[in-house]
């Protein structure tokens, strides 16, 4: 606030200069016109004098304004001085005569401007006391009067009082109109001052109750321009507020054209829509949308908002929920086939072993008998798939040495039909990986995914294995292996359905391999990401929990 009055006062500084140089000017004009002073050099010598004392004394308060660092004291003291000086100049110009008592007023208006109505009275009340005494003590001889023109103004004592009378009313109701006017003024900005602070403050609460909540929050204007962009919004969709800033939405979200299709915004905002867009970084996020019309304090619509969430996650649930469901019921199904199919089949292998023991076949029924078998084998090898869909996680539980279960799996891998000498082995073990697990279900993850890089390069490749221990997003450690091959890769179509069950473009195949390995991965808590590239290669990275509650306990 004191660096505002020191600005107002140089600025009032800069206008006394500007306007008693105008009257002065003015004055000097007319004067001169009349030749009142032809007869006289002095008085043009004066009034020379007069203009240049105002200006020096102008710079002295410019100068006052960095010593003097009371600005109460300060103002009082130009008031002072510049009252003194009218009085010199009234006094210099005819007294009673001299038009110059007008320049009272202006000092008394912005007294009232800087001190207020007490001020502005107390600048008054000197004013008159300066004219009167001056008119008193001239007319009654006591300082000389000063004349430069040949005419004899002679005044009577009544002209002398009611000059002195008007002057004062008229210095005091200036002072109280302009006290008046400055008060109300001064009620008026504080008013518009509170009003502006309540605005802030609503603006601030809206703006913090709008980037505090989870969900973005996006305004678009009629011509459908991006005009906000809330905090929430920038985290779900990658994208900052100014590269987004007044563009159109269908450039930046050209996946949200249909749902502005739609002319019923009503409806739109009563029923949610979910859009699938890609963000800055290429990823794939879906979100659920609703819109609104934004109005303003007339009903008249301005424009829409947009009201998202990331629901990928809830997505994601939802698949494996559904596929949750579906392996429950295979479970179901598998538990009473395995038993409905194991007694025959058992009764089928015992018939045809002792046929085979007692009987001299021919060379044709021995491969009948051949082609029986190897189909009981199948069927019992698909018994045994869905056993382990139907077979909950085991309680008994350790800490599975990785290194040995891969070397195992190895040992019996080389010596499958499906091995060729051209694959060549990348081994990258860590002893820290050490999943808390069961050993059995841990090889049979290990062995599904070697079996499957091993059929995907059948004319051999690259076979890398590596084991880590690691912290994911959610702050837990878990054993990482990843299974990473060169063969003929997966396509993009096929990849989001390799691990629902049958799903296989194998001609041996039964489909349920990955579907094993997602539930035992799931069951314990872990997480499986496969990663593939058509004629590159194929990723396989499965996250085993090292430690849950049971083990630590332990």
């Amino acid at each position: 606030m004191e660096e505002q009055d020191k600005k107002r006062l140089r600025l009032l500084i800069r206008y006394r200069v500007v306007v008693i140089t105008l009257f002065l000017g003015l004055a000097i004009y007319i004067d001169f016109n009349k030749k009142e002073f032809s007869s006289s050099a002095n008085a043009v010598y004066l009034f020379y004098s007069i203009v240049a004392l105002i200006y020096i004394i102008s710079i002295a308060y410019a100068f006052l304004l960095k010593f003097v660092e009371d600005l109460r004291l300060n103002l009082y003291l130009q008031l002072s001085i510049d009252v003194l000086l009218i009085t010199f100049l009234v006094y210099f110009t005819g007294s009673v005569n001299s038009n110059y008592s007008l320049l009272y007023t202006l000092v008394i208006i912005y007294s009232v401007i800087f001190l207020g109505r007490k001020g502005g009275l107390i600048v008054a009340s000197a004013s008159a006391i300066s004219y009167g005494l001056l008119l008193d003590l001239e007319y009654y001889k006591v300082i000389p009067s000063i004349v430069f023109d040949t005419y004899d103004y002679r005044v009577t004592v009544g002209d002398v009082f009611v000059r002195i009378l008007i002057h004062i009313v008229s210095f005091y109701t200036i002072a109280f109109l302009a006290s008046v006017f400055v008060e109300q003024e001064k009620k008026t900005r504080h008013l518009l001052e509170e009003k502006v602070t309540e605005f802030d403050q609503l603006d601030l609460l809206f703006r913090s109750i709008i980037e505090s909540v989870e969900t973005g929050v996006m305004t678009i204007d009629l011509q459908r321009r991006i005009k906000t962009f809330n905090r929430a919004a920038v985290d779900i969709t990658g994208f900052s507020f100014r590269q987004i800033e007044n563009q159109k939405i269908e450039d930046i979200f050209p996946e949200f054209r249909e749902l502005f299709l739609k002319n019923d915004t009503a409806e739109q905002s009563k029923n949610r829509a979910e859009a699938a867009i890609k963000t800055p970084k290429g990823k794939n996020i879906n979100l659920g949308c609703a819109i609104s019309t934004l109005k303003d304090k007339n009903e008249k619509q301005i424009g829409n908002i947009l009201i998202f969430q990331n629901i990928t996650e809830i997505k994601l649930m939802e698949e494996n929920l559904e596929k949750s469901k579906r392996l429950a019921l295979i479970g179901e199904m598998a538990a009473g086939l395995a038993h409905e199919m194991r007694n025959p089949l058992a009764s089928i292998t015992g018939s045809i072993e002792l046929l085979r023991q007692g009987v001299n076949l021919e060379e044709t029924d021995k491969r009948l008998m051949q082609i029986i078998l190897r189909g009981k084998n199948q069927l019992d090898s698909f018994v045994q798939d869905f056993l382990l869909l139907a077979r909950p996680i085991p309680v008994t539980r350790e800490l599975v040495d990785l290194s040995e279960v891969l070397e195992e799996v190895f040992e019996s891998m080389k010596l499958s039909k499906d091995w060729t000498d051209t694959i060549k082995i990348k081994k990258i073990f860590s002893d820290k990986a050490k999943p808390f697990a069961n050993k059995v279900q841990v090889r049979q993850i290990i062995n599904n995914l070697i079996l499957n890089a091993i059929q995907a390069m059948p004319e051999g490749g690259v076979l890398s294995i590596e084991t880590a221990l690691v912290k994911l997003d959610d702050k837990n450690e878990y054993a990482e292996i990843k299974i990473t091959d060169t063969g003929c890769g997966i396509a993009d179509e096929k990849l989001e359905k390799i691990f629902e069950p049958f799903f296989t473009d194998k001609e041996k195949g039964t489909g349920l391999g990955l579907t094993i390995v997602g539930r035992i991965v799931e069951g314990y808590g872990g997480k499986i990401k496969i990663e593939s590239s058509v004629n590159i290669g194929t990723n396989c990275t499965v996250w085993l929990p090292v430690k849950n509650e049971e083990n630590q306990m332990r």
